[in-house]
């Protein structure tokens, strides 16, 4: 397992404010119906992704989760403005704007979202 420090807590921290922050963007443009379909946030949950990515080796370890996937991408090395791309719809999204939030996809970094309606 990676050693945790100081600086491992302080990136911890700064990643999380960072999630929260940018699902709390969603949040607010949803509420204005720019994102369409069904929006689960992770708010509350930071702490659980920073664990997992820490325990991870990204790129090789495959991570899959359901619903109140945006941040993970992000954890893992996405670029944030193409996760929003895909919430919005864009081809410059994820997905090429077609999965929308609860079907984000990414074979490059072993990230897949399965949902079960």
């Amino acid at each position: 397992m990676k050693k945790i420090t100081k600086q491992t807590y302080l990136d911890w921290y700064e990643n999380m404010l960072f999630w929260r922050k940018f699902e709390d963007k969603l949040a607010a443009v949803y509420i204005q119906q720019k994102v369409r379909g069904f929006l689960h946030l992770y708010n509350g949950q930071e702490a659980v992704l920073a664990g997992s990515l820490h325990a991870m080796e990204i790129g090789k370890d495959r991570m899959i989760t359901a619903y109140r996937n945006h941040v993970q991408p992000i954890g893992m090395g996405v670029d944030p403005k193409r996760v929003m791309a895909e919430l919005y719809g864009k081809s410059t999204g994820t997905s090429k704007g077609l999965g929308g939030s609860m079907h984000i996809f990414l074979k490059n970094i072993n990230f897949m979202v399965v949902t079960v309606l």
